[in-house]
């Protein structure tokens, strides 16, 4: 009851999705069935039960440097099997689009109505190409990916144009597939890392990977025997770089005027075009001076010495007139630089006593021209 339930579940979900590509495939048909249709059925035929992929697979497992990818290819055709012929096919029990719709049993009559047998979910012949081409993509690499979707849908587009599976089939046959593949990558390769590993230690494991079918029987196919392997070139050693220079100097062509230089003080290098000047080590130019390098250096520094305006002289002590009364300065009560205790005319207060000694009078931020040397600058307190 299970199952029945599941395969009605499909033909009302993808009914649509079935419908629209199985149209288009017979519309195709109609137009060029005399060549599509016999073409369609040797894809289909070598499809079958995935005896290619066996095939393949038994034959890369008799040469040693292919045997992982016919492992993998085997492991995950029979993975693909298990999982769809022997699981899902009984369990689900999907007629087959011509016998459970009167339409696609029309269109199977057009493409010559091939026999089928089984169930309709899912597509054994897909889920064994798909399964295949996987596990050759994972062992050889990202350059078989576009090989490999072609391959796949050329073989799902001819199961559904003989009318022998929905499209939906295949569909879930691919995803079973590509799942089996990577399973089988992964057992494959557990596998092999064991086998080398314990190549030393267990007579078998050298055995199972050094074995190859080519070192028994010369085959003409694969060569006549096994490749030998490409020798590696002997590592010589670079050539000392003093050895090197002077085979350069010696190879370089002789240019007589370039043969003696010698060096001035302003850092360029001349090239005597005369013979027999003497070179830098026998007669070296006298290096010049920073005032011969640079003579216009020294004059603008005289002349700014000239030019520079005189400064005023400083005030004395013997000054007598002043152009303003300045402002007294406050200084510390009884400090070490308080004025002597004098009485100012009119000030009506006193002073703070204080020993002090005369000291020269301070510069102020105003400058030293409104000050008056010697004046009293004591603080007055009211």
């Amino acid at each position: 009851m299970a199952a029945s339930a599941t395969a009605a579940w499909l033909d009302r979900f993808f009914a649509g999705y079935d419908h629209f590509f199985l149209n288009i495939l017979h519309v195709l048909g109609d137009k060029a069935g005399a060549v599509l249709t016999p073409l369609m059925r040797v894809i289909t035929f070598l499809g079958e039960k995935g005896i290619v992929f066996f095939l393949l697979a038994l034959v890369f497992m008799l040469m040693a440097d292919k045997r992982d990818l016919g492992v993998c290819i085997f492991g995950a055709v029979c993975c693909g099997a298990l999982i769809t012929n022997i699981i899902l096919k009984d369990s689900v029990g999907r007629v087959r689009p011509f016998e459970a719709v009167p339409e696609y049993n029309a269109w199977w009559f057009t493409v010559g109505a091939p026999s089928e047998d089984g169930c309709s979910f899912p597509s054994g012949h897909v889920t064994a190409c798909a399964a295949g081409m996987t596990a050759i993509t994972l062992m050889r690499g990202k350059k078989w990916i576009l090989p490999s979707v072609l391959i796949v849908f050329i073989m799902g587009v001819s199961r559904n144009y003989l009318m022998a599976h929905y499209p939906s089939d295949v569909l879930f046959a691919a995803i079973i597939g590509v799942f089996s593949g990577v399973v089988a990558w992964l057992i494959t390769q557990l596998i092999f890392r064991f086998l080398r590993r314990n190549r030393r230690r267990i007579p078998v494991c050298a055995t199972i990977l050094d074995f190859d079918i080519r070192d028994v029987i010369p085959l003409p196919a694969f060569g006549g025997g096994r490749p030998a392997k490409p020798a590696r070139p002997a590592r010589t050693a670079p050539p000392a770089r003093r050895g090197a220079s002077r085979a350069r100097a010696e190879a370089a062509p002789e240019d007589p005027d370039d043969d003696v230089k010698t060096y001035s003080g302003s850092g360029k290098h001349e090239a005597s075009a005369a013979a027999g000047r003497s070179s830098i080590f026998e007669n070296p130019a006298p290096r010049r001076t920073r005032a011969e390098a640079a003579p216009g250096r020294a004059v603008t520094r005289r002349t700014r010495a000239e030019t520079a305006p005189e400064e005023p002289a400083p005030l004395t002590a013997d000054a007598e007139e002043v152009s303003e009364e300045p402002a007294p300065r406050r200084t510390r009560t009884g400090g070490a630089h308080s004025a002597p205790a004098r009485t100012a005319p009119g000030a009506g207060g006193r002073h703070v006593l204080g020993a002090a000694k005369d000291s020269a009078p301070r510069a102020s931020r105003g400058g030293a021209a409104r000050r008056i040397p010697g004046a009293y600058q004591g603080k007055h307190v009211k």
